[in-house]
């Protein structure tokens, strides 16, 4: 799913009204019709009071639309209108008119000196206040009244955005935005409900189609595009009947010092279990008992050293190579890593202690192949880029390190993001149970073995981190956050890539009616 900007969406309006010859104001009639029906189709008339507040622009208009129908169908609606401004939209002021012909209750009028009005627990709060327009920082009184919706514990629906919320910054002040519980955005959702800083201010969204021109929303481009099951099964690489072993590439894990094989033979196992055809792990010679009696599918090869590796040698022709889980940053494993990328030629993925050396000595980026993956938890990309201000600064020193290194970048989090050339894919996968050792060393293995059968390492990246958080939502059910360990997740892959495949269940009201 495309993550359309602010700019785009203003553009995707205009091209509507264009081709479709219709009015602004028709375009809001439509917008705000949706909202009616998503509402109607839960409250079916339920009489709980709902408090609608809107501001004087054209996400206030979205809100007299929806407050017009909501009391022409009968319910109990209270209107206010924060006026705070003479800046009124035509198309507000056109549906201002609209709603007070259809009932003698007119909107409240709330300047910027009045008290609240009274909201209880139960009732239902629609922010209509502000839209993705709003460039600068609410007035203090406005934070005030945003402090009091939350202060009634009622339910709170935002209308596109959270109002006080900007689609390209974070706020130095979070009060000064709207917490809603539900937030119901058009054309699409918006980068900010993914993002550490920002996605606290809405619990759940929706996207509502508003008819947006199609060729508009097929032909765009944009910046950062959500990635769920209908975006990575076209990537699924089926395999034919006589397949073999030899088709699905040689995947080499190298990593490991004592007290750390553990890791290793993770990145091993999830590499085989994502469909690699060989794996061999390469690790100290203490790492060669606990994976020959733990993991017996596997083939390794022993440095010199019996507890880090200093000297990388083997005499096969990996398809990939993972690099850096438990290795360490011994300067004899720095020099013997900095001697295989001088003489690799096969893609790369680097994890763990592979991007702490490369943070220590930059140097070695020159040395790495074209989009080469890197997996670095928080503080690992900090000692590589830096530190940030926010989240978008983060993106942005991200965005243009992956483009000065020509590599791929993975952001790790609760929607964890994938950056190449300027893009960003925001995976839709994924619980708190993934909080645990280990977990990164699986999605390494994974991401090398999907490269290793075939998948580009864009392509890897994408589908690995889905498959990754699929298989710990999967696993989660029967686990709990707190009880999921990341050799779970490798159990459950196998169930994840069966979900790509799966139907969603139909209501048991659907089936009766299919069988009849």
């Amino acid at each position: 799913m495309k993550l359309f900007s602010k700019e785009q969406i203003y553009e995707g309006d205009k091209l509507t009204s264009e081709r479709q010859k219709i009015s602004s104001t028709d375009l809001m009639e439509r917008a705000g019709m949706q909202i009616f029906n998503w509402i109607h189709m839960r409250m079916q008339g339920a009489q709980v009071p709902i408090h609608i507040f809107c501001g004087i622009g054209n996400n206030g208009g979205d809100g007299l639309v929806l407050a017009r129908h909501l009391i022409l169908d009968g319910y109990n609606v209270k209107t206010y209108i924060i006026n705070c401004s003479d800046k009124r939209s035509k198309d507000f002021l056109i549906n201002y008119d609209r709603i007070k012909n259809v009932t003698k209750d007119w909107p409240t009028l709330l300047s910027c000196t009045e008290d609240f009005p009274e909201i209880n627990p139960d009732d239902i709060i629609v922010d209509a206040v502000f839209g993705i327009g709003l460039n600068r920082p609410v007035d203090d009184w406005v934070k005030a009244l945003f402090m009091h919706f939350r202060s009634t514990k009622a339910f709170t629906l935002s209308i596109d955005i959270p109002s006080g919320l900007s689609t390209d910054k974070v706020l130095e002040d979070e009060d000064r935005a709207v917490w809603a519980g539900y937030t119901l955005s058009f054309a699409s959702p918006k980068l900010v409900f993914f993002l550490p800083e920002t996605a606290k201010h809405t619990v759940q969204w929706e996207v509502l189609d508003i008819g947006l021109d199609q060729e508009f929303l097929l032909t765009t481009n944009t910046e950062a595009e959500l990635i769920g099951k209908h975006e990575v099964l076209p990537l699924y690489k089926p395999r034919e009947k006589f397949s073999h072993k030899g088709q699905f590439g040689h995947s080499l894990i190298i990593g490991g010092s004592y007290g750390k094989i553990g890791a290793v033979a993770l990145a091993s196992k999830a590499a085989l279990s994502a469909g690699a055809g060989l794996i061999t792990t390469y690790t100290p010679k203490c790492g060669y008992i606990p994976l020959q009696a733990s993991f017996s599918e596997a083939m390794v090869i022993t440095d010199t050293d019996e507890e880090i590796i200093t000297d990388i040698k083997f005499d096969i022709e990996p398809t990939v190579v993972g690099f850096g889980i438990g290795v360490g940053t011994n300067p004899k494993t720095i020099n013997a890593f900095e001697a295989f990328l001088k003489k690799n030629k096969a893609p790369l993925v680097i994890d763990a202690d592979g991007i702490n050396m490369l943070s220590k000595k930059k140097a070695l980026l020159k040395l790495l192949p074209e989009q080469t993956i890197l997996t670095p938890h928080p503080k690992e990309l900090e000692r590589l880029i830096g530190t940030w201000k926010d989240d978008f600064d983060k993106l942005k020193k991200v965005k243009a390190f992956s483009k000065k290194h020509t590599c791929i970048v993975i952001i790790k989090g609760a929607n964890t993001i994938t950056v190449f050339d300027n893009k960003l894919y925001v995976n839709t996968t994924g619980n708190p149970g993934l909080s645990t050792a280990g977990s990164g060393d699986v999605l390494t293995g994974i991401i090398t073995g999907l490269i290793s059968q075939g998948y580009t390492p864009l392509e890897a990246t994408i589908f690995g981190t889905y498959l990754h958080g699929r298989s710990a939502d999967i696993a989660v059910e029967n686990f709990g956050y707190q009880s999921l360990i990341a050799s779970h997740v490798i159990d459950y892959l196998g169930e994840a890539f069966i979900d790509l495949f799966k139907q969603p269940e139909q209501p048991a009201e659907a089936e009766e009616q299919k069988q009849e």
